[in-house]
């Protein structure tokens, strides 16, 4: 009751004439899980007969109300509207549609695939196979569909055959055997695949991120190497992600948005924790110089460090 009675009255002061109380939405929003989200629009539909996402575009503005709205999204719904924008939207992007796509696990793409087909009417492989070429292309049909074990044991002798026939397909020829690649990181686990880069590096010298690098291009390559990290360590990758995003002059606040929104409740504990390792800074630290307003206030307090005033 507490939850309807505060949204209530907050929404009442956004939404029905009085104008928008921003510093309030902010606040309710950033701090309720995926399914307190969705029953505060659930009953705000009951109560106002229109959705709270209207109302919300309408007041709000510029990132904060690109941040609000992609939070508003369940998890699933969310990924699939972000690959759906990236591979049919005005601007295709394959680099995000491959960052998305190859850092989730294979029940979550499971669940993408269905909810893409229920929101979108298309199906996903259709979309990749629309925009994508080559090895590439491959590469994420291979992955968005084939089911690969989540849990944390792996087979020695396999990983050791794994690391070998990598070392062959690659540096050990001249020119790259891409199938073999597109095989091992379509259907091996991610710990089977951390195992493997580990072998790779004891047994031929060099880490398997290098020799990726230096056999394979492109989005293919960014793809084998995201799948890599991931298996490795995913907080690490989305930490780099989030770096680049505010390096420099000027900040890439898609990224921003779309890493913080879609990782908070998944690991951004960890992302965290590898930001301050590799950049000597705190990643809330480095987001509020990067941003203001209640944009930086709603990014912080997904972050767990809302503003003092």
């Amino acid at each position: 009751m507490l939850l309807i009675n505060l949204m209530r009255e907050i929404f009442d002061a956004c939404c029905l004439g009085f104008g928008c109380d921003t510093k309030a939405v902010v606040h309710i929003l950033a701090h309720r899980d995926a399914t307190q989200r969705a029953f505060i629009q659930q009953e705000y539909r009951a109560i106002y007969g229109d959705e709270l996402t209207h109302h919300l575009s309408s007041e709000l503005g510029g990132d904060l109300k690109k941040a609000v709205l992609l939070w508003l999204q369940d998890p699933v719904g969310r990924d699939a509207t972000i690959v759906r924008k990236v591979l049919s939207g005005d601007t295709i992007d394959l680099k995000v549609a491959t960052e998305v796509l190859c850092s989730r696990t294979p029940s979550q793409l499971q669940q993408l695939r269905g909810v893409y087909l229920t929101i979108f009417g298309a199906y996903l492989e259709h979309d990749i196979e629309s925009q994508a070429s080559g090895d590439h292309k491959k590469m994420l049909l291979a992955y968005v569909t084939m089911p690969r074990y989540e849990g944390p044991e792996v087979d020695g002798a396999i990983v050791m055959e794994d690391a070998k026939a990598l070392y062959k397909a690659g540096e050990k020829r001249i020119g790259t055997d891409e199938k073999t690649f597109r095989r091992i990181f379509s259907e091996r686990s991610r710990a089977h695949l951390a195992a493997v880069s580990a072998a790779y590096k004891q047994n031929h010298g060099k880490s398997l991120e290098k020799a990726i690098k230096s056999e394979t291009s492109g989005n293919f390559s960014y793809a084998l190497r995201t799948i890599l990290y991931c298996a490795e360590n995913p907080g690490l990758y989305f930490a780099k992600i989030l770096r680049k995003a505010m390096k420099g002059i000027g900040t890439d606040d898609t990224t921003l948005i779309r890493v913080i929104v879609t990782r908070t409740e998944i690991d951004m504990v960890y992302i965290k924790a590898e930001y301050h390792k590799k950049y000597g800074k705190a990643l809330h630290e480095a987001v509020h110089s990067e941003t203001s307003s209640h944009y930086r206030t709603f990014l912080l307090s997904l972050l767990g460090h809302p503003p003092s005033h």
